[in-house]
């Protein structure tokens, strides 16, 4: 399978030290995100953009029940709101 491309490591040093007040998880239609709020009134929240990836893949099947791939195709990913193009 292809490889997905992007940052992999993101360092947040405004909240190291930071005493955590409480982690909160929200799930609705129109977000998803994780916060993280400190005791000092501030937060760190992470936005989620769900996604979906596709990696087309065209195969020759052997008698034997072997798969020999044929051609890997380009990654197909859906398009994320707000995103560069």
């Amino acid at each position: 399978m292809a490889a997905i491309k992007g940052t992999t490591k993101q360092d947040f040093p405004e909240v190291k030290g930071k005493i955590v007040d409480a982690v909160e998880l929200v799930v609705e239609a129109s977000f998803y995100g994780i916060s993280v709020r400190f005791q000092d009134r501030t937060s760190l929240t992470f936005s989620i953009e769900p996604c979906v990836f596709t990696f087309p893949i065209y195969s020759q099947w052997t008698p034997e029940g072997e798969e020999n791939i044929v051609k890997e195709y380009q990654p197909v990913r859906s398009i994320v709101e707000g995103e560069a193009t």
